[in-house]
């Protein structure tokens, strides 16, 4: 994996897949009856994480502000299997994982990206049979989720970050294809060429419409572009996160209730919360509360990391940086300027423009305030 490079600035942009569920259900909500709320209500599966980590936990803000820890799995169970291919087992690691941080005000928000093979602390944790599994020095980040599952994803993300995971949800690979189907997909363009065997994508340089199973393979695909690191698969994400935010703002929900249902029944499907989230009504909050984000109130980075002196396929974060970052974010203060220069370029767009672009906001953001 390839450490970042100084000079970069993040992209602000729109939530990431797992939070479009709440606008959609909330576009569901008002628009259908009583039956369709049941029938969503049912869809929802819901994981007690505050019962499992009890009160040994950071302490919940007191100013307005609060944490989503958003997941991605990569459980191979079911339909997962045949889209995603090879196998974890009877197990599921966390293939994306993104903290949002939400301001007091609830008119911004700060999203990190933690890389999947980055080495952290691994608390004790109860298993996903029961059994206690003890604590690990230095594990890979997204072995918590396959150890333990959401609770001690949850709690390896809370002792990394130091803040309070208010709420969990998480995403599976069938979930995310079947929503991008459900939109009808997703135009993405790349400037250069994709092939990538491990996920199946072949696109020449160009714009191109991807139906569920493309489209989850342009998210999964590293080696294919780039440097094959897993920096530039979360920079691909976030472009897929345009991609779908702007398909779903050009749908016109709000007038066609076949497809506002047939959008918020995908979504419900695809979707585990934590047990305060698991309802519509509470979905329908929370989309209610993040109403006044959108892009621009937006940013999302990658947290930062360099090679591990042990292995050179893992990464650690970078002490000083990473620092940084979490303290701003539990003080409720904007992403530090010295975390937005460090940040990866998307391996899908070498053009003039885009590097001419990159150039100009690292100038910015080095001469601005944090």
């Amino acid at each position: 994996m390839a450490e970042h490079r100084k000079g970069r600035t993040p992209r602000r942009r729109g939530l990431r897949i797992a939070l479009f569920a709440l606008a959609a259900v909330v576009l569901v909500a008002v628009g259908l009856g009583g039956l369709a709320y049941w029938k969503l209500n049912r869809n929802l599966h819901g994981v007690d994480i505050s019962g499992q980590l009890g009160s040994a936990r950071p302490p919940a803000s007191t100013d307005g502000s609060f944490n989503l820890l958003v997941l991605g799995s990569d459980s191979r169970a079911g339909a997962n299997g045949t889209l995603a291919g090879g196998s974890t087992g009877d197990t599921a690691r966390s293939d994306t994982a993104m903290v949002v941080h939400v301001n007091q005000t609830h008119t911004a928000a700060s999203v990190v990206s933690i890389p999947r093979d980055t080495l952290v602390a691994r608390p004790a944790c109860t298993g996903t049979d029961g059994k206690p599994v003890p604590a690990v020095r230095s594990a890979m980040y997204n072995s918590a989720f396959e150890v333990g599952g959401p609770a001690c994803a949850v709690k390896t993300t809370e002792q990394l970050t130091g803040m309070r995971m208010d709420h969990f949800v998480e995403v599976d690979f069938a979930g995310f294809a079947s929503l991008i189907d459900a939109i009808g997909g997703v135009d993405v363009t790349t400037t250069v060429p994709i092939s990538d065997q491990d996920s199946g994508l072949h696109l020449a340089a160009g714009t191109h419409h991807l139906g569920g199973q493309q489209a989850l393979a342009f998210v999964r695909t590293r080696h294919g572009v780039g440097d094959g690191s897993d920096l530039g698969r979360i920079e691909l994400q976030k472009e897929m996160v345009k991609a779908v935010l702007g398909r779903i703002g050009a749908l016109g929900l709000a007038t066609d209730p076949v497809a506002m249902w047939n959008l918020g029944d995908k979504l419900t499907k695809s979707l585990t919360t934590d047990s305060d989230l698991a309802s519509v009504s509470s979905l329908v909050g929370l989309a209610q509360t993040l109403k006044q984000i959108g892009p621009d109130q937006l940013t999302m980075v990658t947290l930062p990391v360099a090679y591990a002196a042990s292995d050179p396929n893992r990464v650690v974060p970078r002490a000083a940086e990473s620092q940084q970052l979490w303290a701003a974010l539990r003080a409720d203060r904007p992403v530090p300027s010295t975390v937005l220069a460090q940040q990866p370029t998307n391996p899908a767009d070498a053009s003039p423009s885009a590097a001419a672009s990159r150039a100009t906001g690292a100038e910015a953001v080095l001469g601005g305030a944090e």
